[in-house]
């Protein structure tokens, strides 16, 4: 237990000798990397609990109104929490009670666009944290690297290789610190945008099949047709 305890103390030590070598730059890109942390889970929490990903209710509720059921249709993606489901059922209601398609569409678009703002809230702020961060990091190396030369001009003639050496490590610690909070951040946010997107496309792609025909299957045979060439 007292090892566990020394540990702690000694990574303590550690984390304030990182934070006085780097200065107030990195304790703003630490504090910056915390809150697009919480950002970044809230999101995902958010993205899990509406199961944006969920495709199977609406694809099954889309196969039940072609084939003429559409209160079984209906019933498959109403209590669906998934958008894409929201949006269709939305979109087979107003179908259900024959409304004119641009009436139906313009409702699931107004209905789409609420909840893409929704899922995109927070974006803003990683993207700032993302555009932000390696400028900071660079500011912080500026200010080192004036530190040292300073440090060196005060040396005179006796002038110590390790000095310059030192300033200069430290003044691109901050580079490091800020690219390091920048990258994950940027990829993170390009990952759910791209999720969003996807999300956009198929709300778009499932209000649209509500009004047009799938040709990618053969048409049933027509029996009338067939029965009378039959008899001919």
């Amino acid at each position: 237990m007292f090892e566990q305890f020394g540990a702690l103390a000694w990574d303590s030590d550690k984390v304030l000798r990182f934070l006085e070598l780097g200065g107030p730059v990195v304790a703003i890109l630490l504090a910056m990397s915390v809150f697009a942390l919480t950002v970044i889970l809230a999101k995902l929490m958010h993205f899990s609990s509406l199961r944006i990903g969920e495709r199977r209710s609406a694809d099954k509720a889309l196969e039940f109104y072609r084939s003429g059921r559409i209160d079984d249709a209906i019933a498959r993606v109403e209590g669906a929490s998934s958008p894409t489901s929201q949006a269709l059922a939305r979109g087979l209601r107003g179908v259900q009670r024959g409304l004119p398609e641009h009436k139906v569409r313009e409702e699931v678009v107004r209905y789409g666009n609420v909840a893409l703002q929704s899922l995109r809230r927070g974006f803003r702020s990683l993207e700032v944290i993302g555009s932000l961060a390696p400028l900071l990091g660079l500011f912080g190396t500026v200010l080192g690297m004036i530190k040292a030369f300073q440090a060196l001009e005060l040396a005179g003639t006796q002038v110590d290789p390790s000095v310059l050496s030192r300033g200069i490590w430290e003044a691109l610690l901050t580079t490091a610190v800020g690219l390091a909070v920048a990258i994950p951040v940027v990829a993170m946010l390009n990952w759910l945008e791209g999720r969003v997107e996807r999300l956009a496309h198929r709300m778009d792609d499932l209000v649209t099949q509500l009004f047009t025909e799938d040709l990618s299957r053969q048409p049933a045979p027509n029996t009338k047709a067939a029965n009378a060439s039959d008899s001919a």
